[in-house]
Order: structure tokens, then C-alpha cells, then sequence
């Protein structure tokens, strides 16, 4: 069975699916780390592939950039194939100096000002948080690879390119989000998680610090698509089935 946007039949999807956002980096995780990887979907160039790692068979797929489009994406999975757990691997930049550029941080839960989860099923709070049970997993695996691993708070927006304000309080927005307990942006995981909890599912994220507001510091799209393999690494080591 197919989706308006996932042409995959029933049974081709792991159980486990890691989600990059860019569809490109989920055909590197597959032809880099899966044994036998089998493309599962092209539609809108979306991929995805499944294979066996270690033994055990896990799936990736990228799910695009923004809320809108993982809320598709991993709604579907959840909803429609059968998966019960999404691990977002992603990319996000660094709003605290306690984080730098490559380091992996596990989030503890993600803030937005999105009305994504009010319109989705009236959820007003502006925290949602991952599965408490996939991130030990996550937390025991980077501890198995010795791979230095921060846990936080981060916040998912829906905005990239924001403008300056004009405050007379001599703060910046980043102020406001650092108060809130965010020590990073990225774009998806508050709508990830948000959907696992309504389907009864469970999600996580990784994410790797592509870029800093602190020291200015950026990485490529080269480097972002095939470079941040540490929080590739702990993604599938912990996947159990």
C-alpha cells in the first residue's frame, strides 16, 4: 500500500527508521553503513532504503526541511507502515556556547512557537518531548562508541531567515530562547514528536552542530550531507530489533 507520497508496500520499512532531512544523506547512511540496502521510495526524490545493520534490519529516509513535511512523513510511517520508532539525525545550529561545531547533542525535549501541534489535535504547550525509553538506548550507544554526547533542550522553528528586531530591552531573540533552556535550532523535532505521541509511538533526535551563532563558525553542505557520522553511528547502534 502507497501513500500520496511514500510508495513503499507494507513490509519493505524497518520497525526503526533513522530521518535525516536531507534525502541525500540517507542514501550515504545506506550505502555507507546498511548491508544490502534496498530503495523503498523515489517519490519526490524522497528517499528511502532499508537494510540490515549488524544483524538487524533498519530503514532510513529523509524527511525533508521544516515541520510540515516530517509531520508528513513520519505520520505516515507511524501511521501507515507499521514503524514504531523515528530517530531524527539532523543538523542544527548552536545558539550556547556549551555546545560546538560537531558535536552531537540527544534532545530532551524541543520548544517552538509552531502552531503545528495546536492545528494538528489542539495541543497547546510549546514543549513536546521524545521517548524517554529511545533515548536510553541512544544514551547507552554513545557511551558503547565513546562518543561525547550533550543532552538539552533545542528549539525547532519554522523560520530560517529571521530578521533583527527592534527592542529597547538590549536582548535578542536568542536571549529569549536561551531562557527557555535551548541551546540549539533545528527545524522538525517538535513536530516529530509531537506525532509519535498522538500515534503512540516513540522518536528521538540527534542532531550534529553544523554552525554557530556564537563563534560564527559553519560547516558545508558537502560536510553536513557526509560528514556527521557520530550521530549516524549512535543512531544505529542502538537500534535493538
Amino acid at each position: 500500500m502507497s501513500t500520496p507520497h511514500n510508495q513503499a508496500n507494507i513490509g519493505e520499512i524497518a520497525k526503526t527508521v533513522l530521518m535525516p532531512g536531507d534525502p541525500l544523506r540517507a542514501k550515504f547512511i545506506a550505502e555507507t553503513f546498511l548491508e544490502n540496502p534496498v530503495q523503498f521510495n523515489t517519490v519526490r526524490n524522497m528517499f528511502g532504503y532499508t537494510g540490515i545493520y549488524k544483524g538487524k534490519k533498519v530503514s532510513v529516509m529523509g524527511s525533508g526541511m521544516g515541520m510540515p513535511s516530517i509531520g508528513i512523513y513520519s505520520y505516515e510511517l507511524f501511521s501507515k507502515y507499521g514503524v514504531e520508532n523515528i530517530i531524527r539525525i539532523g543538523s542544527a545550529g548552536a545558539y550556547s556556547d556549551e555546545v560546538n561545531v560537531y558535536d552531537v547533542v540527544l534532545a530532551t525535549k524541543a520548544y517552538s512557537e509552531s502552531s503545528y501541534a495546536k492545528t494538528q489535535n489542539g495541543y497547546t504547550d510549546e514543549y513536546t518531548y521524545p521517548s524517554e525509553e529511545l533515548n536510553e538506548k541512544l544514551r547507552n550507544a554513545a557511551k558503547r562508541l565513546d562518543i561525547p554526547l550533550h543532552e538539552s533542550c533545542i528549539h525547532s522553528s519554522d523560520v530560517f531567515y529571521r530578521e533583527k528586531e527592534d527592542r529597547n530591552d538590549g536582548r535578542t531573540y536568542i536571549d529569549d530562547l536561551l531562557d527557555k533552556g535551548c541551546v540549539a535550532v533545528e527545524m522538525e523535532s517538535f513536530a516529530l514528536f509531537h506525532n509519535a505521541k498522538v500515534l503512540g509511538k516513540n522518536a528521538a533526535c540527534l542532531i550534529t552542530i553544523s554552525d554557530s551563532f556564537v563563534t560564527n563558525e559553519e560547516t558545508t553542505p558537502e560536510e553536513r550531507q557526509n560528514s556527521f557520522t557520530n550521530m549516524m553511528k549512535i543512531a544505529l547502534e542502538s537500534v535493538e530489533e
